[in-house]
């Protein structure tokens, strides 16, 4: 099924691009909701990301999307691991990746932690503070190190600047302390915000990189990789007044090639670069089948009337970041609908913040809408499965189904 293209009148809702085959063929199959990964397109996006930045190490950011026939799909490609705990650790190795493929990229772990990573076979540690250099010299002798550095997180829709990260001195005092404690100075990371929507932000990052590596050699210390981190945006999203987000990911790819040159001219020995991308390899490729709960208006507390759409899946059953952005949503029993309304879209639990852009930032939709239509969220193959409560409010997770696509239809 191919939708038509937006025309003037048409709500944001509309596709830009087009849905593969294998995703529209299980959307439109079936009553019930579930969530569906397209395995043939998230192959594809693994080998368009290579292509734009060939020898790159790819370290899927398994928490992205804790599938594990996505991560089965990804290993068999060639992709390893960004892990964050033993339990993720474990679930990489079952789907086929081996230890030297894996780092554990939490810098905030308990010695037990370090300890169990260490007998599951990992070697590479993520760090950005002495005392947890001490531990993993302590349980995890001999090791691997990386130390993450902060940024600004400046163009991010999630800017992730300040739970994690150290700033530059900090960082060759922390591989300085590693080193004298036995383990290897390996590498410095960074992660410049999740869905990062800016070039600038990535070559601020470079910059950064470029700095401490400089400081680290009038240290003797030489790191034989830089990782790149997360925050490759995903294509497919909304803002929170349902304008498509255009990331510039051409540029984004420029300015990481010529970034990566840079930084290879200023050590002495050859440098890999490792990259954790998840959201995009995962979030276009997914979708979520649910069903209209009902469409409402009513008056609200400052006297202004409004439309509400209840759905039957929200921010407790798939789409948690709702807060910073909506998903496109089509409406297949109302494709010629002609007559639409503003509405606030909502998930179905008791809890006020279950709605897109905290219930401030209505969306065109069918005014015929009723309950029980079918609905399909799209690009939420990112966060959407390991963000999912147990049963908030006794509903259920949704179920998750994989399918692939025909060569060719990508």
């Amino acid at each position: 099924m191919r939708l038509p293209p937006r025309g003037r009148d048409q709500p944001l809702r509309t596709l830009t691009r087009p849905l593969s085959g294998a995703l529209t063929t299980a959307l439109a199959s079936g009553d019930t909701d579930r969530i569906i990964y397209d395995l043939t397109g998230i192959e594809h996006q693994y080998d368009a990301m290579l292509s734009e930045l060939p020898e790159t190490r790819i370290r899927f950011a398994l928490k992205a999307c804790p599938v594990d026939e996505v991560l089965h799909t990804l290993a068999a490609r060639g992709a390893g691991f960004d892990a964050a705990s033993p339990a993720e650790i474990t679930q990489a190795l079952n789907a086929g990746a081996q230890p030297p493929r894996i780092h554990y990229g939490n810098t905030v772990k308990s010695d037990q932690d370090i300890a169990a990573a260490h007998r599951l076979g990992v070697r590479t540690f993520a760090t950005d503070s002495v005392e947890d250099v001490s531990a993993i010299a302590a349980h995890a002798p001999r090791a691997r190190v990386f130390c993450r550095l902060a940024t600004g997180g400046d163009g991010a829709l999630w800017g992730l600047n300040r739970k994690f990260g150290c700033a530059p001195g900090d960082a060759v005092r922390v591989l300085a302390t590693a080193r004298a404690a036995g383990l290897t100075p390996a590498g410095l990371s960074v992660h410049v915000g999740s869905q990062q929507m800016t070039a600038e932000g990535w070559q601020q990052a470079l910059d950064t990189l470029a700095e401490t590596l400089t400081a680290l050699a009038g240290r003797g210390i030489v790191p034989d990789h830089v990782n790149l981190g997360g925050g490759l945006p995903a294509l497919g999203y909304q803002d929170r007044l349902g304008n498509p987000l255009d990331p510039p990911l051409d540029k984004i790819f420029t300015v990481l090639r010529e970034g990566m040159d840079h930084l290879r001219a200023l050590t002495s020995t050859p440098l890999a670069f490792v990259m954790e991308p998840g959201r995009h390899l995962v979030a276009d490729h997914g979708a979520v089948r649910a069903h209209v709960s009902r469409l409402t208006r009513r008056r609200q507390p400052d006297g202004t009337e409004a439309h509400w759409l209840y759905l039957s899946c929200g921010k407790f059953n798939g789409l948690y970041e709702m807060d910073q952005l909506t998903h496109r949503m089509v409406f297949p029993d109302h494709l010629g609908a002609q007559e639409y309304v503003s509405a606030i879209v909502a998930g179905p639990t008791c809890d006020s913040d279950d709605a897109y852009g905290d219930g401030r930032h209505p969306v065109r939709v069918p005014a015929s809408l009723t309950s029980g239509d079918p609905v399909w969220i799209l690009s939420a193959g990112a966060y959407a499965t390991s963000y999912m409560t147990q049963g908030f409010n006794g509903i259920r997770p949704l179920p998750c189904v994989c399918v692939r696509g025909q060569e060719g239809q990508h």
